[in-house]
């Protein structure tokens, strides 16, 4: 599944152009994705103007000058994609394009559609659901090593685990929590409550330092993440950890091997030699 850094991509690749742009034409091609779409979407976007392009966490959010808000899920394989005009033929799980006033289109594709879309009055936004029990954004002001600590504080459970609530902290998936957890040489096995101190200072640096250097990198594709212009991220050629179990560690100093273990259901690599 997409995480911070792939969505940002995103984000910021449709931001140009859409933003101040208005939609002459909505075309829905599907009546559900993980949820069903809403059934005037179309009705009600038609014509309207794109006033801002965000990111909350997972979810792209589209204002509209009519005081609507559109929420976008990429979900498992959703893509996004913007070409100068409309293909003369479109692909089989393009299930939502939007053309805009220059002739630009703009297509949801998602061939798992576990994506989702959902429409809220804009000032009711962060009141929605899917955002409401968000934590910080990693990457925005309300994020510190103070605040963290206040949300690890009494938390008998794995720090990995912790660090993908999304009450904890908004955005941060299973690639970049093992990757920062690594950099920091804390174990993911170590409780959130114990992770203090010097720990607690070079897990909150490292964050941010990881989904920076990834957003530059235009994420991370293991498999359907594109960025709009179709060009694959390149994050996955910088990892350190994941995906390497078996291999030896990259830290200057260290003989120890990339393990795999399983938490949450998901799969954690790691050093345990120098991950205490």
């Amino acid at each position: 599944m997409p995480e911070l850094p792939e969505v940002e991509t995103v984000m910021r690749g449709i931001q140009p152009a859409l933003e101040g742009r208005k939609l002459i034409n909505v075309e829905q091609r599907c009546a559900k994705l993980r949820w069903p779409i809403p059934y005037n979407l179309v009705i009600r976007l038609k014509g309207l103007r794109v006033t801002g392009i965000a990111r909350r966490a997972k979810y792209i959010i589209w204002y509209f000058d009519n005081e609507i808000a559109m929420i976008l899920h990429l979900g498992m394989s959703g893509r996004i994609s913007i070409t100068p005009r409309r293909p003369k033929v479109l692909e089989k799980h393009d299930h939502l394009i939007f053309t805009i006033e220059d002739g630009t289109v703009i297509r949801f594709n998602d061939a798992r559609r576990f994506g989702m879309v959902d429409l809220v009055p804009s000032n009711q936004i962060f009141k929605h659901k899917l955002l409401k029990s968000l934590g910080p954004e990693p990457l925005g002001n309300d994020f510190s090593s103070i605040g963290l600590g206040i949300m690890l504080a009494g938390k008998q459970q794995p720090i990995k685990n912790a660090l993908l609530d999304q009450s904890v902290v908004a955005g941060l998936g299973n690639i970049y929590v093992c990757e920062s957890l690594y950099r920091a040489n804390i174990s993911p096995r170590r409780l959130a409550m114990n992770v203090k101190g010097q720990r607690l200072a070079e897990l909150f640096v490292n964050i941010k330092d990881v989904l920076n250097e990834a957003i530059i990198a235009g994420g991370s594709t293991l498999r359907d993440h594109a960025q709009t212009n179709g060009d694959l991220g390149y994050f996955q050629h910088n990892f350190m950890v994941y995906g390497r179990e078996g291999k030896a560690c990259k830290k200057d100093g260290c003989d120890g091997e990339i393990k795999r273990i399983i938490q949450a259901g998901r799969s954690t690599f790691y050093c345990a030699k120098c991950q205490r």
